[in-house]
């Protein structure tokens, strides 16, 4: 029989007191709070089950794997706040559908979490392609990264601008006392995006402490638990965690994306050692982990399939196993004998 749970609120009331499990934001709402204490409570018990969807898709995904599980929802509910033309895969146009639809999964008892890949500040509109001079996976030069990561120029201006649309819709989850496990500008060891492939303190982790300080303190989003989200670790064009890591003080959660390397042993135990305690995560996954897998890699906290790779990446069996197994906790035994 699987572990039976206690609601997350019940469980915040009983363990704020310990400090260490706390977010780094020292105003992080009760919700934040209460979700990141839960988190913690069940490291090395169980993993969550979790799916992403598509913009275009809207939350399409959590009811389909019901039935490719014969019964089953994910836990965590993953979405992107989109890049692309209205009506497109990603289009910009379905952020409120976005916001909309993690309220109805919240209150269903699922966890939100989020990313963004964001519209590079060099493009002048709010929108843009995939590839392309211009695209989410184009480059910035070495003078437009300095201008971006520097107060009061027009990309650090315009990056702002990108920032507090974003903001207006998390608002809208702290309004309705909703945390959110908040993951932005993901695998930035890799060479793909272009907020990649810049380490050190003038770059990637100046501009995701720009990011913090944004939200944070200046829009007094509470809501948000950090995630540092890297992509695995390999030979090719991906660098290692630590080059990248903004520090201890900003991030809640650490989480890499596991497409290529089928999670070897080298990524869960850099990452567990960059983590030093704090919670570790699989932010994104096409193939699905084992339940021996998880066994034996304990402290993963929750994977997220992406979107269509539940069916195209997994077969029958797979997708079925892992969700039956005792190791996992779908929504419906997640929210089981809530108080």
């Amino acid at each position: 029989m699987k572990i039976i749970f206690s609601t997350i609120i019940a469980f915040a009331v009983s363990s704020l007191s310990m400090a260490q499990f706390l977010p780094m934001n020292p105003n992080a709402t009760l919700e934040a709070k209460a979700l990141l204490a839960k988190l913690y409570e069940l490291r090395g018990k169980c993993c969550l089950t979790g799916q992403h969807s598509y913009p275009l898709y809207s939350d399409i995904y959590m009811e389909r794997v019901e039935n490719l599980t014969e019964g089953s929802h994910p836990v965590v509910f993953g979405q992107d706040f989109g890049y692309s033309k209205p009506n497109s895969l990603d289009g910009i146009n379905f952020r409120q559908r976005v916001i909309d639809n993690a309220i109805k999964w919240h209150k269903k008892g699922a966890i939100i979490t989020l990313m963004w890949h964001a519209v590079p500040p060099t493009v002048d509109g709010n929108f843009t392609t995939w590839k392309g001079d211009y695209g989410i996976q184009s480059k910035l030069t070495d003078q437009q990264w300095k201008e971006l990561i520097t107060d009061g120029t027009e990309l650090n201006r315009r990056w702002k601008s990108q920032v507090d649309v974003i903001a207006f819709f998390l608002r809208q989850l702290q309004d309705e006392n909703i945390p959110v496990i908040w993951r932005p500008y993901h695998e930035m060891n890799g060479n793909w995006f272009w907020w990649g492939e810049r380490p050190g303190k003038d770059g990637y982790q100046a501009l995701y402490r720009m990011l913090y300080d944004r939200l944070t303190k200046y829009h007094g989003l509470n809501n948000l638990l950090w995630v540092f989200n890297a992509n695995e670790v390999n030979s090719q064009n991906v660098k290692c965690y630590d080059e990248y890591f903004p520090g201890y003080d900003i991030v809640d959660i650490l989480a890499t994306d596991v497409y290529n390397q089928n999670y070897q042993d080298k990524d869960y135990e850099l990452l567990s050692d960059l983590a030093k305690g704090k919670i570790i995560a699989i932010g994104e996954c096409g193939k699905l982990p084992t339940e021996e897998l998880l066994k034996k890699q304990k402290n993963w906290s929750w994977f997220m399939c992406w979107s269509e790779f539940i069916e195209t990446a997994n077969d029958w069996s797979a997708r079925k196993a892992l969700y039956d197994s005792e190791w996992t906790i779908t929504l419906e035994e997640f929210i089981t004998n809530k108080e």
